[in-house]
């Protein structure tokens, strides 16, 4: 489909890429890596056409289409949700228009009889097809599926875009993205606005109904569960592995094990050869050895190891001052705005030394409820702040606070104070920011450096509360592993909004859920959470159908602990609707792969000049693509159900 062939780019004179080659397949779903900086999102521009390189070429065929997300972008505001999402159909529009113009010209002309009249009339014909074929008659109906499974309401579809945040703005250009469904899908950061529950909705729309996609993500569990290959940039250079993320490292380091050991070898190899020659050089007797060890040493394939980039973050957090025991005390705390509730009678108490996520759609008042514990707005209720608590914020949009003019010296020289300013270059190089790094303006920076840099402010003084909102927004994955450990290791209290499931995996140990106006308490990880609300939708699932249930309720008033008790035939019977599932599935697959090839057939006539003029194979094309996207929806649904009943099976 698309093919990068000798591509290089410099900056300054530094070469960013170097002659890097490598084809973008139809259905591939590739997953861009590296650290930050490397030149990921510069790669996606420059596919997009939004950048040239310095040398080589991006083939793309003539009629493809390519739908750009980048990490940020000016959004328009002249219209409604719904008005702004219809943007994707604008072909539509623009050929119903058409179609409305030549009808209004039928109704006014006489020349029944004339070749031009019948010529109007079959052009009139072809454009009703077309805009048949295209399915003209869903696209409402995708809008709303598109923009709910991004987290809209119905509600919100007439609401001006200009009453939503920048992150929900971003929600609406990926849903025009996704309604388009061009051929080859480029993201940048597609997660860093959605909520765990939309970030599994995209999930499943990327790996069942998009074309190609080529994105860049540093959430591990989205890459995985989206990406069947693996290009790493890494020094100019890319590494392709045809699997996904967590195959890939395994397969990388195993790559760099068996590189390393095969360069010994073949330098021990060559130590003895050439230790042979300088011993035997001038001995006559040898000369024959000789003269063949030196052309066996002349021949030599020599393995080079490739370079590993070994900068490496250095992040610890200062030792906490000792706190209060219970840094933070909400009693029925809530937070409205004028009639609209965020949320309401929240009691909770935090203890030091906890570890703790808020999680939630977006809109439910995570980052509202961190900026109650700031005193930054007012609320309801009381919320008590322990002895001696220091706080020290990491806020979402924290990154987008700096002066783009400032050096990166400059931003921390700015705001350090005593000692500390005669660590900064210390504290930059350990940062990732040494040398000419630490001269460069803010804003050449990546959105993963502008991170770093906002991280360090945090450095500057020792804090016993620890609350970042977002922190993980375009870290690296190495970067964000490190920060993980920081914060595990850190001896305070932490309070973590986010919604990346892997970073929070094995960190927190108490799960703060915000919805529906509410603050819900629940103990365990961040998968021990995940695992729990499936749970409770299949137990709404069972109550609808009369299959019996318990619910037990505890000390904790919210929290509850479920328990489903199947007896040996209601066992037989789920293992039964298991296998029928199975089989549905099985035979989705195959009735797709059918239709793909059949897909693949017409379209090969239509692009021959007979069948381009074929009005019934037309037709035919736009009856494959309905009936694909009525068995992808069955897969897709059969795939729910299935899911839903082996959890059901544990």
């Amino acid at each position: 489909m698309i093919s990068i062939e000798g591509l290089s780019v410099e900056f300054g004179g530094n070469p960013l890429f170097d002659d890097i080659t490598y084809v973008i397949n139809k259905k591939d779903r590739i997953a861009l890596v590296g650290k930050n900086g490397a030149g990921k999102s510069t790669m996606l521009k420059i596919i997009a056409g939004l950048q040239q390189p310095t040398s080589g070429t991006v083939n793309i065929p003539k009629d493809m289409t390519i739908g750009y997300l980048p990490q940020q972008m000016q959004i328009s505001d002249s219209r409604t949700v719904m008005k702004e999402a219809e943007q994707a159909f604008a072909h539509i529009f623009e050929l119903q228009s058409r179609i409305d113009r030549m009808n209004r010209e039928l109704s006014n002309r006489t020349d029944y009889d004339s070749q031009d009249y019948h010529d109007l009339i079959e052009r009139v014909t072809d454009a009703n097809e077309q805009l048949t074929m295209i399915g003209a008659a869903n696209y409402q109906a995708e809008i709303e599926k598109t923009l709910m499974g991004l987290g809209f309401v119905r509600e919100d579809f007439d609401r001006p875009t200009s009453e939503f945040s920048g992150g929900w703005r971003m929600r609406i250009e990926l849903a025009k993205l996704l309604l388009q469904r061009p051929d080859v899908l480029l993201l940048d950061e597609p997660t860093n606005h959605l909520d765990i529950e939309s970030i599994q909705w995209l999930e499943n729309f990327l790996a069942t109904r998009a074309n190609a996609v080529v994105l860049v993500s540093h959430d591990r569990a989205f890459i995985d569960a989206v990406t069947t290959r693996t290009i790493e940039i890494s020094l100019g250079r890319i590494y392709d592995y045809k699997v996904n993320y967590s195959k890939y490292v395994q397969l990388r380091a195993e790559r760099l094990e068996q590189q390393q050991r095969a360069f010994e070898n073949q330098q021990k190899q060559i130590q003895d050869t050439e230790a042979f020659i300088e011993r035997f050089r001038y001995k006559a007797t040898k000369a024959v050895q000789v003269q063949s060890r030196i052309k066996q040493l002349e021949k030599i394939d020599r393995i080079e190891v490739d370079e590993v980039d070994t900068s490496r973050l250095n992040l610890k957090f200062p030792p906490a001052p000792r706190s209060g025991d219970f840094p933070v005390i909400a009693q029925g705390v809530g937070k409205t705005y004028g009639n609209h509730v965020v949320f309401a009678n929240a009691d909770f108490t935090i203890r030091r030394g906890e570890k703790v996520a808020f999680v939630g759609k977006n809109g439910e008042g995570k980052s509202t409820l961190v900026k109650c514990i700031m005193g930054e707005i007012d609320y309801d209720g009381t919320l008590k702040i322990g002895h001696n608590v220091k706080i020290g914020y990491f806020a979402q949009n924290q990154a987008q606070l700096l002066d783009e003019n400032l050096t990166v010296f400059d931003t921390i020289d700015r705001v350090a104070v005593g000692d500390i300013r005669t660590k900064i270059r210390d504290i930059l190089g350990a940062f990732m920011f040494g040398g000419e790094a630490s001269d460069k303006k803010v804003k050449v920076l990546s959105g993963g450096e502008k991170t770093r840099l906002a991280m360090i402010r945090l450095l500057l003084e020792p804090v016993n509360l620890l609350i970042l909102d977002e922190p993980t927004n375009h870290l690296d994955m190495k970067t964000k592993d490190i920060l993980k450990q920081a914060i595990k290791d850190f001896n305070g209290t932490v309070i973590v909004v986010s919604h990346d499931r892997e970073f929070l995996d094995g960190l927190v140990d108490k799960v703060y859920e915000f919805g529906n106006k509410r603050i819900k308490e629940h103990l365990g990880g961040i998968y021990d959470f995940l695992q729990r609300k499936k749970m409770e939708t299949l137990q709404d699932l069972e109550r609808n159908n009369n299959v019996g249930s318990k619910s037990v309720s505890n000390n904790s008033g919210d929290k509850e602990i479920s328990e489903t008790k199947l007896s040996y035939e209601e066992r037989k019977e789920l293992q039964r609707q298991i296998k029928r599932l199975e089989k549905a599935i099985a035979d989705n697959e195959k009735r797709v792969e059918q239709i793909e090839a059949e897909i693949q057939s017409v379209e090969e006539q239509l692009a021959s000049p007979e069948g381009a003029s074929d009005t019934q194979l037309y037709e035919k094309h736009g009856a494959l693509k309905k009936t694909l996207d009525e068995v992808m929806e069955n897969w897709t649904e059969h795939s729910e159900q299935l899911e839903n009943l082996r959890l059901q099976d544990l």
